[in-house]
Order: C-alpha cells, then sequence, then structure tokens
C-alpha cells in the first residue's frame, strides 16, 4: 500500500508533517498556523477532510502553534500525553485524546505507534505511522540516537530525520554556551554527524526516502547537510525539508517487509482528565 508523505515546515519557527494514505491522514505536529497549514496542503493538493487526528510530540512552541485552531475548526481529535497537555495548549480539552509510549492507536487505516525520546520537553515522543506494511518515521528534536530511535529507524520506508546542526558551525557561532551544550547536549538535538551515523548504520535496505529536518537556521545550512549525506545515499533519496515552505509530495510504498514487533492497538479513542 502507498503512503503519501510532505513536510508542511520544518525548523525551529515552525514544524507540521503530512502522512496519508488514499483515505485518511494525520498531522505530526502543527507549528505553524491554521491558515498556512491550510494553505500549504491546498497547493499540494491535499484534501484536509482526510486529516483524522493530530499527534503531539511535546509542548514547544514551533511544535503546538497552530493546534488548537486547526482542531477546533475541523474537529480534530488531538492526541498527546497528559503531561504534555499541562505545558502545552489550553483550548483543545475537549479534543484531547492520550497515548502511551509503544501502544499504537488506530486512526482510520493508520496505525500510529508513539514511542519515548529524549529532549527537553515535559513528556517527548516521536511516532511511526503504518498502513498495510508501509512505514513512515517522525524522528525530530531527539538528544541522542537512543536505542528505541535505532530501532523504530531501522523499519521506516521512509523517514523525516533531524540533523539540526553542524557541529563546528554550532561550536564557532555567536550562541551563548548555555544554549550550545542544551542544543549538544543529549536532550537537544541531533547534529548532521549523528544523523548521518544512524543513517549509515541503522536504515533499512527498503529506505526510500529520507527527509533532513529541523535544520538550525544559524548553525547549518542545506547545503552542509546534503553534501554530508549524498555521498551515502546508495539509493536512497535524500532531501532536506525546509523552514520556508512545503516540500512535495512524495509516495511511499513497501517494498519488502521490515519486522515490526506487535504492538497493542487502540482502536477507539479514550477522552481522560488530561488535565486533572
Amino acid at each position: 500500500m502507498s503512503l503519501f508523505i510532505a513536510s508542511l515546515n520544518s525548523g525551529s519557527n515552525g514544524n507540521c508533517y503530512y502522512i496519508g494514505s488514499s483515505h485518511d491522514a494525520v498531522l505530526i505536529d502543527v507549528g505553524i498556523s491554521c491558515r498556512e497549514t491550510e494553505k500549504r496542503m491546498k497547493a499540494l493538493g491535499l484534501n484536509i477532510k482526510n486529516v483524522r487526528a493530530i499527534f503531539v510530540s511535546h509542548e514547544h512552541g514551533d511544535h503546538i502553534k497552530g493546534v488548537s485552531t486547526l482542531a477546533n475548526k475541523y474537529s480534530l481529535p488531538v492526541y498527546i500525553t497528559g503531561k504534555t497537555a499541562l505545558q502545552g495548549p489550553r483550548l483543545i480539552r475537549h479534543l484531547s485524546r492520550p497515548f502511551i509510549a509503544d501502544e499504537a492507536v488506530q486512526t482510520g487505516d493508520l496505525t500510529v505507534i508513539p514511542f519515548q525520546k529524549k529532549h527537553d520537553a515535559a513528556d517527548p515522543h516521536s511516532f511511526v505511522i503504518e498502513s498495510k506494511g508501509t512505514r513512515i518515521g517522525v524522528f525530530t528534536d531527539i538528544g541522542e540516537v537512543c536505542s528505541e530511535v535505532i530501532r523504530y529507524f531501522g523499519i521506516c520506508h521512509a523517514a523525516f530525520l533531524e540533523a539540526n546542526y553542524d557541529e563546528e558551525m554550532l561550536e564557532q557561532g555567536r550562541y551563548p554556551i548555555h544554549l550550545k551544550n542544551r542544543i549538544r547536549g543529549g536532550h537537544g538535538h541531533l547534529s548532521n554527524r549523528q544523523a548521518l551515523e544512524l543513517f549509515l548504520h541503522h536504515r533499512s535496505p527498503q529506505l526510500s526516502h529520507l527527509l533532513l529536518s529541523h535544520l538550525s537556521k544559524e548553525n547549518n545550512s542545506p547545503e552542509l547537510a546534503m553534501e554530508l549525506f549524498a555521498p551515502h545515499a546508495n539509493g536512497t533519496e535524500v532531501l532536506v525539508a525546509s523552514r520556508y515552505t512545503h516540500s512535495a509530495v512524495y509516495e511511499i510504498t513497501s517494498q519488502g517487509d521490515p519486522y515490526l514487533p506487535d504492538r497493542p492497538v487502540r482502536s477507539k479513542p479514550r477522552q481522560l482528565g488530561l488535565f486533572g
């Protein structure tokens, strides 16, 4: 089965990722405005009425800016952990649904698997979205390549993978030392080198597309990231997700089937008292 993916925006100014089948779709984070989300989806020929849910990775503004407005306008359930909800948008209480790490959530014909990651947020998660054997990963805002990231990256047919900073640019740049240490200290972001090592050593042979994501404006450049990755692509189409505009829509199909361990699946969302 084919899945269709696009980055609507990727960077510290806003993150929003679309993954969908022919009938059903989800958004991972909505860190741009509702109007801009609608505009970019329309430009790509994506029907917002196919979006079944929003999944929130963590509460930072570049991931939740447009969540409340978009969710309320289209009555979309917002999957968010309780800890994140306490720190996040307060206008979505009636639409909020909890999720639990490693417990799959069924929405339409998509299965979304959340898993915990290391980042300086209340309860940060990344996601793998699956439908009939085709799997897409969204791996951004990752402080380090932990065993969970390795495990889930290795089953993907396409992935949005953080390549936030060039280590030399960060070291020599104008950021104060406390901010540099926050970025590179294990609960911040992945460098180009760290992302490349994950790609080289743990990708599936079936990984057809890699979208380098969440690039820093100050401490990286698309040219630097591509220069590092291009010699090692080895059949994978490597692209950079822009911080200024949407990507194209890419069709992803499974050819061969990386093993996915069984996970409990919750098909009907529960509405719990996330906010106490």
